[in-house]
Parts: structure tokens; C-alpha cells; sequence
């Protein structure tokens, strides 16, 4: 006969007590180190967002069977357009909401040199989301040159 006093009921209690505690900690001590965790995902994907509009929708040339085709002169006045009325574009571009509003800044380069830069420009700090989009610009003779376009949002 044992004569320790404690019963199963005992042991499933103290580890069921023990494992919750366990959680809880868990728990919290991941919630410490939210604030410091990087946001650069969802700029990234906002960046996403923008290139697809811009490319895809305003300045493509309407080949469907190219989606990156874009017209040289559809591209110019976008950048003139974000350059002089950057409020406007930022808001037809979905950047400036309620609760959050991002920065944009777009250049377009081909292999050797920056061609062309608009927007506002970079900041020193922060999380800035990036993506790169492989255009073919087809100026107004037919002439087509790839170049890079890349959009990044903060």
C-alpha cells in the first residue's frame, strides 16, 4: 500500500497547471517583441500593388500578349504627372489612406545608368519595401529597349 498521500487526479492537475503557465508565457514573451519586428513584408507588397497598377494599367501600351510593353510617352507623363501633382497620384495609386500613408518613389534604368527618377526622395531610416519590374519601352517611332523599373514604397 502507498502511503504518499498524492493520486493521479494530483499529477494531472500540477501538469495541466504547469503546461497553461507554460503557454502563457509563450504567449506574452513573443508579444515583447512585436515592435521591433520589421513591417518591410507589407511595403513590400504595396510596392507589389503599385508596380502592377502602373505597369499593367497606365502606362502599358495594350499589347495583351505583352503585359510589360509600356509607351514611352505614357511613361513620361506618369512621371511628370507624380512629380507635379504627387498628392493626387499618391492617392489614385491607393498610398494615402485613413489610418496609414506611404511614400513612393519610382526610377527607370537600363543597364548602364538611371534614366530617369521622380517621386519623393529616399529616407535614411526605416523600412522601405522594393520591387523591380523588366520593361520593354517602346518609344513613338516602334523602337523597343528593356530598362528597369523599380517602385519602392515607405
Amino acid at each position: 500500500m502507498d502511503e504518499s498521500g498524492q493520486i493521479t487526479i494530483d499529477y494531472l492537475v500540477g501538469i495541466t497547471i504547469f503546461l497553461l503557465a507554460l503557454v502563457f508565457v509563450f504567449q506574452y514573451a513573443t508579444g515583447l517583441f512585436t515592435p521591433f519586428e520589421s513591417s518591410s513584408d507589407e511595403v513590400t507588397m504595396i510596392a507589389d500593388r503599385v508596380a502592377t497598377t502602373v505597369v499593367e494599367d497606365r502606362i502599358n501600351t495594350g499589347d495583351p500578349h505583352t503585359s510589360n510593353m509600356v509607351s514611352s510617352s505614357l511613361m513620361a507623363d506618369f512621371f511628370t504627372q507624380l512629380d507635379t501633382n504627387y498628392a493626387s497620384t499618391q492617392n489614385s495609386l491607393g498610398l494615402n489612406g485613413t489610418f496609414f500613408c506611404y511614400d513612393l518613389n519610382v526610377s527607370l534604368e537600363n543597364s548602364t545608368k538611371v534614366i530617369s527618377c521622380t517621386g519623393k526622395p529616399l529616407p535614411q531610416v526605416g523600412s522601405i519595401g522594393q520591387t523591380k519590374r523588366i520593361v520593354l519601352v517602346e518609344d513613338s517611332s516602334g523602337n523597343k529597349q528593356t530598362a528597369i523599373l523599380s517602385f519602392r514604397v515607405w
